[in-house]
């Protein structure tokens, strides 16, 4: 299946999902994903709280062997991709895309970026530093290049981040994944997604992570 048919059915997918959400104001970004009501009691009062969405634990190494998890983002705000290194289509007009969101905010310590590869057998920690290297990318304490397990790979980009990564020997390189770039705020809820193929998604990105940065209650 060809990339632009695959993201465009992955995206009706993300937006059915996303039908039901409330309108906000410009201002404003929507909390995308399912979500489900609790009962809770609150000084002797039954309380119902809407849980949301959220990324799902993990634990993989960015290109300096440094383990990151869960902890390392909360509270942050950051951009998640799904990639491979030897990747002939997509990936380099992507990490083009990725490079002008690391250089508008990577001075912003609340603040990071997460490239998941797909092909971690040959994706090993070394190879992601050569390419975050050739990238020009000499910290990795903004932009993080992850590699761990493949299964675990992509389950969470399936059933957390909602976007396409699999294994598909007749797609070019072997390997399905969107060129989706997903925005998640400091509590992990996922707040906006983007083609990161096209300028005019990624420029919408770079007007929207503000409007998480700048938000105090989603510190909350």
């Amino acid at each position: 299946m060809a990339f632009s048919q695959s993201f465009s059915i992955y995206l009706v997918f993300v937006w059915a999902l996303f039908a039901c959400e409330p309108k906000t104001n410009n201002s404003e970004l929507p909390i995308l994903g399912n979500r489900h009501t609790e009962e809770k009691e609150i000084e002797g009062k039954l309380v119902r709280d809407t849980v949301y969405h959220t990324i799902a634990n993990f634990s993989f190494q960015n290109q300096d062997g440094k383990t990151i998890t869960n902890a390392d983002v909360k509270g942050k705000v950051y951009v998640a991709d799904f990639f491979f290194t030897s990747c002939p289509t997509i990936c380099p007009i992507m990490k083009t895309q990725m490079m002008r969101v690391y250089e508008a905010y990577k001075e912003k310590s609340d603040f990071l970026i997460l490239s998941h590869t797909i092909d971690p057998t040959h994706d090993t920690v070394s190879l992601l530093k050569d390419y975050s290297t050739r990238l020009g990318i000499e910290d990795a304490s903004t932009w993080h290049f992850l590699t761990g397990e493949q299964e675990h790979v992509f389950e969470i980009g399936q059933t957390s981040y909602l976007t396409t990564a699999m294994e598909d020997k007749d797609e070019p390189g072997g390997f399905l994944h969107s060129g989706a770039f997903v925005l998640v705020d400091q509590k992990g809820r996922i707040r906006g997604v983007y083609d990161g193929t096209k300028e005019d998604q990624v420029d919408k990105l770079l007007k929207d992570i503000p409007k998480l940065l700048d938000n105090e209650a989603d510190h909350s």
